[in-house]
């Protein structure tokens, strides 16, 4: 009897190994984003309160003003296509990482609203663009770019959502919320799976076999899952429709562009957004998951341009 606190003190601390050997494992953030990367590094960066945020400019100079913000995980490569088309319509464009994602830094703050918000005045203040501009948002890019014009509609021209998230707030599974135990969820289960769950964006993920690995090489700066798991701590509790329905009471024109077949905000939600923003401009694509200026840029991107063409 008395070797067993002894058999318990072994048996814990061989647990307690076991998760760090998994931990250590599955740890991929072994690199900086420092000086020397962002002399090599493609594009452009600025400093903020907040940090570098990594960006790029297309298309002339004295073009109109489009910004393009990205979803949840995938940086800025997500426009690469469409930022290319833009610029060559004459179209002046920006398009840029969110903090914890891609070439951006990633600070340890608390990754909500607030953060996007003031990361995107930021960088336009930074980059001396005055004026107003057409805001375009992939997936989580929607709701930050309606937050955007619900607290800055003086810089608005006009709004693009492409298959917006929207929500009433979506609280994190318990087990994320716990510290250290999230944490570790997310580096030995969630992070891994990232690059593959992106096929899910598509309906014929086979199109797009690069995908998977064009993600992979901002998983290894660090700073990158808890980035990631503070979204969905606290940017996903709050909740999205509000933003929309403040953007809806504005007088900003709007577009909006929804799938068929995404998976990951289904088609249905559409119904919610443009009774949210009734004046809105509606482009349902067929044949079309969750990113379908990807999969028929040929339906959508002469859409986008006429759009603001005529606005």
């Amino acid at each position: 009897m008395k070797r067993t606190p002894s058999l318990i003190a072994a048996f814990l601390l061989a647990v307690l190994a076991w998760f760090l050997f998994q931990y250590t494992r599955a740890d991929l953030e072994t690199a900086e984003i420092d000086d020397e990367l962002r002399k090599s590094a493609p594009g452009q960066f600025v400093k903020t309160s907040g940090g570098f945020v990594h960006y790029q400019w297309g298309g002339p100079e004295n073009g109109r003003i489009v910004v393009l913000v990205h979803g949840f995980s995938v940086p800025y490569y997500l426009w690469t296509e469409t930022f290319e088309m833009l610029a060559d319509a004459g179209f002046r464009v920006l398009r840029y990482d969110l903090f914890g994602r891609g070439l951006s830094d990633r600070p340890g703050v608390k990754y909500d609203s607030g953060l996007f918000d003031k990361q995107l005045v930021e960088l336009l203040d930074a980059l001396h663009v005055q004026g107003k501009v057409d805001l375009a948002g992939a997936s989580m890019g929607g709701p930050i770019i309606a937050e955007f014009a619900c607290r800055h509609p003086e810089r608005v021209r006009s709004l693009a959502f492409f298959d917006p998230g929207y929500s009433h707030g979506r609280t994190a599974p318990w087990k994320l919320r716990m510290p250290l135990l999230g944490e570790y969820i997310m580096a030995v289960d969630i992070a891994p799976g990232l690059p593959e769950s992106q096929k899910n964006d598509f309906d014929h993920p086979d199109r797009f076999p690069e995908w998977p690995d064009r993600f992979r090489p901002q998983m290894r700066f660090k700073g990158f899952r808890a980035a990631i798991l503070s979204t969905l701590r606290n940017y996903f509790a709050e909740d999205w429709s509000k933003s929309f329905a403040c953007a809806g009471q504005g007088t900003a024109p709007v577009l909006l562009v929804w799938g068929k077949d995404d998976r990951d905000v289904p088609f249905e939600t559409n119904r919610e957004v443009r009774a949210a923003i009734p004046r809105a401009q509606f482009l349902a694509v067929d044949d079309a998951g969750h990113v379908p200026f990807l999969e028929h840029p040929e339906i959508v991107h002469p859409a986008f341009v006429q759009f603001l063409r005529a606005h």
